[in-house]
């Protein structure tokens, strides 16, 4: 089945208001959610409505929340997110990063007690529409990998994202966990009946589990070996550590226990695209250098796909001809309506 943007977002902020949500926040936080899944992010789209409203229940979110700044300077700011939802929580660093940035030529704003806040991408894609790099980081809601050589799953792939904005066309934008894949890709895999590939996660002695249902027994795997260990820690201390929110032993996962807080951690930078040369030249500069790349050959012979192009691609498709929707996803939404008494299904 497929829905209409609007329609999809008139939905889920309706499931967040009937949860208690006050209502500017439902709507961002829905804006959010069906955006991921706008841009071929299903694992963090409206996937998560239905576990984000059992957190709200058991009170592991706070649905009064109102996130504000407990420190600041001209180029930085802290916000206590007050455990409120993630989408809420980074939608205001970054609007803030954006504005300080626009003064200072950068600003990086840190948050400590907030959430998961889904597709990673979407954050520094916001700061490019207004001419500026954006770097995404944060701890992620589970963990699931022991460091490089260990044995103790006290790792998460810890999210990066990084966009910067070109004169033509969609911006650079990558969208990486540090780990071969994420929770929300094998929670995709898990609802499709569809197997792991090789190298997403390992057992114990380092053989492949393929099974999605059995992906809790194993390990997940980092992207390039040891270095991506290295990376998934540095983005832990940075968004973890620096604000204060949970690391390592410290993280709680959110799946698997609904009441309990996360004090997640993320942190995110905004750079002015002219803070060097004029915005003009800077715009072009990456325009053609992109455009180069797509075009320096390819096995198939079609120009090659750069990250952010996809994502661009299905969102342009996808505003056109609807959004389509999982029977799984859409299920779920309508037993939360069901629910909450409200009247209208998908």
């Amino acid at each position: 089945m497929r829905y209409s943007f609007d329609e999809l977002i008139s939905f889920c902020t309706e499931l967040f208001c009937a949860a208690g949500i006050r209502d500017e926040h439902a709507l961002i936080a829905a804006q959010r959610l069906v955006e991921a899944d706008l841009r071929g992010r299903s694992g963090h789209g409206l996937i998560r409505v239905a576990p984000y409203l059992e957190r709200i229940r058991a009170g592991g979110i706070d649905r009064y929340a109102q996130p504000r700044v407990i420190r600041e300077t001209a180029a930085s700011a802290h916000i206590d997110g007050g455990n409120g939802l993630g989408q809420v929580v980074m939608t205001m660093a970054v609007e803030l990063a954006v504005a300080k940035a626009a003064e200072a030529g950068i600003a990086v704003v840190g948050t400590v007690n907030s959430n998961h806040a889904g597709a990673a991408g979407l954050y520094p894609a916001m700061a490019a529409r207004h001419g500026m790099a954006g770097i995404y980081l944060a701890v992620a809601n589970a963990n699931g990998m022991p460091p490089w050589g260990g044995t103790d799953p006290v790792l998460g792939p810890n999210p990066i994202s990084i966009a910067v904005p070109s004169a033509d066309g969609p911006p650079f934008l990558l969208d990486i966990a540090t780990t071969a894949a994420s929770h929300g890709a094998i929670k995709v895999a898990r609802q499709a009946g569809r197997p792991l590939p090789v190298g997403w996660v390992a057992d114990r002695e380092g053989g492949p589990i393929t099974d999605p249902d059995r992906a809790d027994e194993g390990f997940l795997l980092p992207i390039g070996g040891y270095k991506g260990s290295g990376l998934t820690i540095a983005v832990g201390l940075l968004a973890g550590v620096l604000n204060g929110a949970a690391f390592g032993h410290d993280v709680v996962d959110h799946r698997t226990n609904p009441s309990t807080p996360t004090n997640t951690g993320q942190l995110f930078i905004a750079l002015r695209a002219d803070a060097f040369r004029p915005l003009e030249t800077v715009l072009a500069d990456v325009a053609e250098h992109l455009r180069a790349l797509r075009e320096s050959g390819s096995q198939s012979g079609d120009p090659l796909r750069l990250p952010g192009d996809q994502a661009a691609h299905l969102e342009e498709e996808y505003l056109r001809d609807s959004l389509p929707i999982a029977p799984a996803v859409r299920d779920a939404l309508n037993t939360e309506a069901a629910r909450a008494n409200i009247p209208r299904r998908l």
